[in-house]
């Protein structure tokens, strides 16, 4: 009974895979499949009816069509015999016999009676294997990362640890196809029955992916945050998902080799949101501050709050405060404030003997409340007030 089967099933199996075959990609693919089996399209709006050819059996002539942005690796035997980077369309061809063809310039012999006779010997299955795989060479979106607790590192900027939550996407990008099928991806795919993706929560490989990410954040953040290319500041993190996506790209590489043993790379980052430690944000408000209090935008602020001060003084002592105010700011008014620039160190000098207190010029006096009135710190009865004083009367 075995017999009789091997040799119907041998010759069945001959005669079906003797037709020309048309390959493609799989219907129904999600746009973050990585890796995944060209397919026989056995029909088309109803016409083609070759539904019996073998599995793992490609006839010679037989087409199979790449598109934009994929590549085909094909193997024979579980071993790489070709692949192809442009799009379009390639005519399959092999010396094995499971491939030979009437269609295809094969003599009757050779086409059919060989390949029954090598069936035979195999219980009427092909002794060969064939496949086609369709490898993607974009980038593969919706990869996430993401911390459940705080992650430190050295900052060079804050000069001391910070540590802050995170969670974000990264695409990725396959570099060297061959090396990614030869180690990472396992038997089902590389024999043409499933499909490889890194966002199945199924797949082992995007699972240990996802945990090396993780676990190389810490080394990518320090990374960026302390080159001085980068301007050494993390609040940008979050604005430069390529500059991000490079240090994290080199502390994955740094760790776990991806591109050289993998074949693959991170190509850009989107960073979701970051939840930084109590400490963290003190020390980045207190970088705020004294951001706020630099240059000229801090020659502003300190003059708004001094003109703040006089108009407090001018409620709470009156005319009396508003001049000795105006004393102390050096009578050069608002425009005369400046933020304390630093200078060389004076030598130092001899120590003066105290001078006796010496009365106060009443010109001076009117003039600094005159300057104040001018600039409107002070109301024209506060001016009349001070100038009584002044004068005694």
């Amino acid at each position: 009974m075995g017999l009789i089967q091997a040799v119907s099933g041998a010759i069945g199996g001959t005669l079906a895979d003797q037709w020309l075959d048309f390959f493609g990609v799989p219907d129904g693919l999600p746009p973050t499949a990585a890796l995944f089996p060209a397919v026989r399209k056995d029909q088309n709006t109803g016409r083609g009816a070759n539904a019996g050819a073998s599995e793992g059996v490609i006839t010679n002539g037989s087409k199979i069509v790449v598109p934009e942005g994929y590549g085909l690796v094909l193997m024979e035997d579980g071993a790489f015999t070709g692949f192809a980077a442009q799009p379009g369309g390639y005519i399959w061809n092999s010396d094995e016999a499971a491939s030979q063809s009437v269609f295809s310039g094969g003599g009757l012999v050779d086409s059919i009676i060989k390949q029954s006779w090598e069936r035979f010997k195999f219980g009427g299955r092909p002794g060969s294997q064939q496949n086609a795989i369709f490898v993607s060479l974009k980038e593969l979106p919706n990869n996430k990362f993401g911390t459940q607790s705080e992650i430190y590192w050295d900052d060079a900027f804050l000069n001391t640890q910070v540590g802050a939550i995170t969670r974000g996407t990264y695409t990725l990008r396959i570099t060297d196809p061959l090396t990614f099928i030869r180690n990472f991806v396992s038997a089902n795919v590389i024999s043409g029955r499933a499909v490889f993706d890194f966002t199945d929560i199924d797949n082992p490989a995007g699972e240990q992916l996802f945990n090396e990410v993780v676990g190389s954040l810490a080394p990518a953040f320090s990374m960026y945050t302390n080159d001085p290319a980068k301007g050494n500041r993390i609040a940008r993190l979050q604005q430069d998902s390529i500059g991000f996506a490079q240090s994290l790209s080199a502390a994955v590489e740094q760790n776990y080799q991806w591109r050289t043993d993998r074949g693959l790379e991170i190509v850009k980052t989107a960073i979701i949101s970051i939840e930084y430690d109590a400490t963290t944000r003190e020390l980045l408000k207190n970088v705020q501050r004294a951001d706020a209090l630099s240059g000229q935008r801090g020659n502003s602020n300190l003059q708004a709050s001094v003109a703040a001060g006089f108009e407090n003084a001018g409620e709470n002592a009156g005319p009396g405060g508003l001049i000795g105010m105006g004393m102390a700011a050096g009578g050069a008014g608002l425009g005369g404030l400046q933020q304390p620039v630093q200078q060389a160190p004076a030598a130092p000098a001899a120590p003066a003997a105290p001078a006796a207190p010496a009365a106060e010029d009443p010109m001076a006096v009117l003039k600094r409340a005159k300057d104040m009135l001018d600039a409107g710190l002070i109301t024209q009865e506060d001016y009349d007030a001070a100038k009584a004083k002044a004068l005694g009367l």
